[in-house]
């Protein structure tokens, strides 16, 4: 079944939550940024792959190999970023999008809206992160 959205829809909480047309709203959404992420990765590989210049002086070598560096850190966050946002897009296939890992409760649209890949609530994630930090060896 083919839920099709208004452009100007946003979910509210006086709707049911994750009901079809909110699915279908994080699922575009999630799709979107994928294929920006795509996009900017395919874009990066051609800039990469002109780059094959040699710079004569040794500052302008390093200055390049630097911002080489950078970018390919920034494509390996990218990577792992559309691991997790295949792994959202698969949640919403599978009806368990929308609900915290960790208490099985919804997480606010709010936070889904501002982070769509999230899988814990505002307060699960705090928890796991004052674990983290209690637990943590410097």
């Amino acid at each position: 079944m083919t839920v099709t959205l208004p452009p100007d829809y946003r979910p509210s909480d006086d709707e049911p939550f994750m009901n079809e047309r909110q699915r279908e709203y994080f699922r575009q959404k999630l799709l979107k940024w994928r294929q920006e992420l795509l996009r900017e990765a395919e874009e990066t590989l051609e800039h990469l792959q002109e780059g094959g210049l040699q710079e004569p002086d040794l500052a302008d070598r390093a200055s390049a190999e630097m911002d080489r560096a950078l970018e390919l850190r920034t494509r390996d966050r990218a990577r792992k970023l559309i691991a997790k946002i295949d792994a959202a897009i698969q949640r919403v296939e599978d009806g368990t999008y929308g609900y915290c890992e960790e208490t099985h409760e919804p997480i606010s649209l709010k936070r889904l809206e501002a982070r769509p890949i999230a899988t814990l609530s505002i307060e699960a994630q705090e928890r796991h992160e004052r674990m983290e930090r209690t637990h943590r060896t410097d």
